[in-house]
């Protein structure tokens, strides 16, 4: 991640840099308890990620086998659009790097391979990375 200003030149901007060189998978998930403007004063938790979490959970160990990534649900999200680009910022993303062959029914965009569905993130996650296999 690099800092730059933003545009009065005052207020830090975080921009989040992915480099597909780096070879390991990149899980792109909105934070827990994100809040939405539309809808003051209340949390949320995204359906989609929350089973991919309780799985991340289950074992702390091989999460250190990719990159996590927790974001905000407000729009432009830079971590989506630096992986993949401004026309894919749903959540939850997993990014494959090149460690591993990326399976037949990965999205592609460019040279970048990726998954949108949380439940084949899920199988990825135990095949790729040995967490347990939903049942």
């Amino acid at each position: 991640m690099a800092a730059h200003r933003g545009a009065d030149d005052n207020e830090p901007v975080l921009v989040f840099v992915w480099c597909r060189a780096m070879s390991r998978d990149l899980l792109l998930l909105l934070e827990p308890g994100f809040t939405d403007p539309q809808y003051p004063g209340q949390r949320f938790i995204c359906p989609d990620g929350a089973p991919i979490e309780g799985l991340l959970a289950s074992d702390p160990s091989k999460v250190a086998r990719l990159d996590v990534r927790r974001l905000p649900f407000e729009r432009p999200r830079a971590a989506v659009i630096a992986a993949l680009d401004d026309a894919h910022q749903g959540l939850p993303v997993l990014v494959l790097g090149d460690e591993l062959p990326a399976p037949a029914d990965a999205q592609t965009l460019g040279d970048t391979r990726f998954v949108t569905d949380p439940r084949r993130i899920l199988d990825l996650l135990a095949e790729r990375h040995g967490f347990p296999k939903v049942h």
